[in-house]
């Protein structure tokens, strides 16, 4: 099966480090016109120079109002990706105001408030994937506010799913579990911390970043057209057993 995302235009938030980043690179060499957001200039302007035509917007997306005054200029997307998110991992009762505000205006908020911004710029045939997590399916340790905030988004998902999908216009979720981008290798390095998790994944590992990219590809092109509203566990089995 080959996918083809030739003049495509599709823009990806949180596109400074991780899946966001090499996403934007995957995208740009299928032939796609990327709109790369992030809050991080120097990132983007590594991405920019790696690959030219990729269009960058710096922007802090905790601000509503300069998020919509920095997208004005995207004069129409044919995929979306909400990428863009924090996880603050504590237990309940050390999570501060702070901490949830943060959480929530970062990975469902700004979500939103993208989507309302460029959803009237789309088409029939657009679609958007919004990157949630197994923690937005599924209770981990010390995690409390991080899963409501990606099971919001996964609400958010089939919302827009049906009240999209007269347009033509489709959205789904991503739902990884550990991906072991420069993040999650820091994170998830001791093995007392990650054996376990590990340990209750059948094929006993944690995921590559290109195999997160490769399923959000997937949900944007046009090999995807009859899959909307789902949340996509990526997570080697996980649910399987658990």
């Amino acid at each position: 099966m080959e996918l083809s995302l030739q003049n495509k235009t599709i823009l990806v938030t949180g596109a400074g480090q991780g899946i966001g980043n090499e996403l934007c690179k995957t995208l740009h060499k299928m032939g796609a016109q990327v709109v790369a957001v992030s809050r991080s200039v120097g990132p983007l302007e590594a991405l920019k120079k790696e690959c030219p035509t990729i269009d960058i917007i710096q922007v802090d997306l905790s601000d509503w109002n300069a998020t919509k005054a920095a997208l004005q200029r995207v004069q129409h997307v044919d995929g979306l990706v909400n990428n863009a998110g924090i996880a603050i991992i504590k237990p309940y009762h050390e999570m501060s105001e702070k901490d949830f505000d943060d959480t929530f205006n970062i990975n469902i908020k700004a979500a939103f408030n993208v989507c309302q911004i460029l959803i009237p710029k789309m088409k029939s045939g657009s679609s958007i994937v919004n990157i949630s997590s197994l923690a937005g399916l599924k209770a981990f340790h010390d995690h409390s506010v991080y899963s409501m905030s990606k099971a919001a988004l996964d609400a958010m998902t089939r919302s827009l799913a049906l009240e999209l999908g007269p347009k033509g216009i489709r959205c789904n979720s991503v739902n990884p579990t550990v991906i072991l981008t420069r993040m999650g290798r820091e994170n998830w390095t001791d093995p007392v911390k990650a054996d376990p998790l590990k340990a209750k994944i059948p094929l006993g590992r944690f995921g590559e970043v290109n195999e997160v990219v490769e399923p959000i590809v997937y949900l944007l092109s046009d090999k995807s057209v009859y899959i909307n509203g789902h949340s996509l566990p990526v997570e080697g089995g996980y649910l399987a057993g658990n």
